[in-house]
């Protein structure tokens, strides 16, 4: 692709839910390759299994000589810098229904299940659902829910 570095490909399964590379090293993004390198040397004599017996310390190497090998390379550095500054898109919406037509919640603690499952389990969190401002999509479904269940509680 024009315009792209031959690295650039190699860093987009990178997640940025984990540490930056920059903060792997424990060094500034604007850092110059004297300070990485010295950031890599110091961290990798302290970290590396030969002289660090936790058990964590073969994944600690390998996630600093991923950070290294990237920001000593001024091209693959250049690629993660274009990456770690681009917005983020947000995860996709999960659909609002499940496979049975009943409305599901898409956040919280009751992620995936439908109100209606919700409501057998704890109704008063529907009834707070309905109040909160986050639950304002799910209101009219809400009442109805609720409504069912009370209307099958007086048979």
């Amino acid at each position: 692709m024009p315009g792209k570095s031959e690295h650039e490909g190699t860093l987009s399964f990178m997640t940025f839910a984990q540490p930056d590379l920059y903060q792997r090293l424990g060094i500034d993004p604007a850092a110059t390759a004297a300070a990485i390198r010295s950031a890599y040397r110091m961290l990798a004599h302290r970290l590396h299994p030969d002289r660090n017996a936790s058990p964590a310390a073969h994944r600690a190497m390998a996630q600093l000589n991923e950070a290294y090998a990237t920001l000593r390379d001024p091209d693959r550095r250049q690629a993660y810098d274009r990456l770690r500054s681009a917005p983020v898109a947000p995860p996709p919406r999960q659909s609002q229904y499940d496979a049975s037509g009943r409305m599901v919640i898409d956040f919280g603690r009751y992620q995936g299940w439908a109100l209606s499952e919700v409501a057998r389990r704890e109704p008063e969190y529907l009834e707070w659902l309905r109040r909160h401002s986050s639950g304002a999509r799910y209101r009219r479904e809400i009442d109805r829910v609720l409504s069912e269940r009370a209307t099958a509680a007086r048979r």
